[in-house]
């Protein structure tokens, strides 16, 4: 059993706080991602799991022991890293083989457990070449491999996809999650990209200044941010915020009107989504001129100006308009998120 439960969890250096207060259950098998933007605290916290860091404060237990003091070696953790950490004069099966050297796996054992961890990231036919003779999706894969070949209890990855290009990144990303689907192994993932955490993650853990700021499934950070953060962080392109106020039922911003959104008078930030709206050539509940339009291949993403934010619509593939163009935006109430003015913080109104 691999569950791992991280309780008060806090590191700083100084009056650098990395992690704060941090605090998560994390179940056998589960595939988590830790996302945010640089210096949030992500990789901070994989570090405390490792061992590589000590907590200032607080306990990690693993599968209901306490982990604080143990050594990395005894941690039964493997890491693949962002800049793969292959030794360069060895060949594919001598860096995979490695990590079952250092943990004395009998020899005999060694040529089973290298061709299986090889077949599970397709390098059967890379074996006898060196890192420099690699892609970089190919090394990549070789790191995993090595990950993979003593079956460690708890797999920490740190942005492994960062140095591939859009479709390598793709295709591995794929390949992550049905080895981790396979192998059954609880799973720790780092990024800043949302588009991995999304596709990847059983749970996404948002963080910001080394904080939590929502934790769910994919479809609940997307379709229930619990702050502007959030909102503003998740999507492709991000939520929507307009700031205005809801008085007598409408909301008014600046060039936005939306009616029935009983239940939370006072100012306060409206969300919506670039796919949740009707884009029309009419006046609607937003109208302004075209900043810019950019060609998605499945949908035209319309921009606009509503005073300082800039506000996103989708349409069609074959809508067209031209920069200054009067645009207008169907928003329906029931597509909409409102956030306090004040603390960002995810509020409820009543609507049809």
């Amino acid at each position: 059993m691999a569950q791992l439960q991280l309780r008060n969890l806090t590191k700083q250096w100084g009056d650098v706080v990395g992690v704060r207060n941090f605090n998560l259950d994390i179940e056998d098998k589960e595939f988590i991602v830790l996302l945010g933007p640089s210096g949030c605290g992500k990789t901070t916290t994989m570090r405390l799991v490792a061992g590589l860091e000590e907590p200032t404060a607080g306990e990690i237990s693993m599968g209901g022991r306490r982990i604080n003091e143990l050594e990395p070696k005894d941690r039964d953790i493997a890491m693949v890293f962002q800049n793969y950490g292959l030794y360069p004069t060895m060949t594919v099966r001598e860096n995979i083989r490695f990590p079952l050297k250092v943990r004395k796996v009998p020899k005999e054992k060694h040529d089973e457990m290298i061709n299986s961890a090889a077949q599970m990231v397709e390098l059967g036919d890379l074996l006898d070449r060196l890192p420099k003779e690699l892609s970089g999706g190919q090394r990549q894969r070789v790191a995993l491999a090595r990950s993979i070949v003593r079956r460690p209890t708890i797999f920490l990855m740190d942005e492994p996809l960062s140095n591939l290009d859009a479709k390598l990144r793709v295709s591995t990303r794929a390949q992550i999650k049905n080895l981790q689907h396979e192998l059954g192994v609880t799973t720790i993932y780092v990024t800043h990209d949302q588009i991995e955490a999304m596709t990847l993650a059983d749970r996404v853990v948002v963080m910001s200044e080394g904080e939590i700021q929502q934790l769910g499934t994919p479809t609940e950070i997307y379709d229930q941010p619990a702050n502007t953060f959030v909102a503003g962080f998740i999507g492709s392109p991000s939520m929507n915020l307009v700031p205005g106020e809801i008085e007598r039922g409408t909301f008014r911003g600046e060039q936005v009107t939306v009616g029935g959104v009983e239940g939370a008078d006072g100012i306060v930030v409206m969300g919506f989504r670039a796919e949740d709206v009707e884009v029309v050539k009419d006046a609607a509940e937003l109208s302004a001129p075209v900043y810019s339009m950019e060609l998605l291949g499945d949908a035209t993403q319309i921009n606009v100006r509503c005073g300082d934010a800039f506000v996103s619509g989708k349409a069609g593939k074959d809508f067209r308009a031209g920069i200054g163009d009067p645009i207008g935006f169907k928003i329906l109430p029931e597509n909409c998120h409102f956030f306090d003015a004040k603390d960002g913080k995810r509020i409820l109104v009543d609507q049809p």
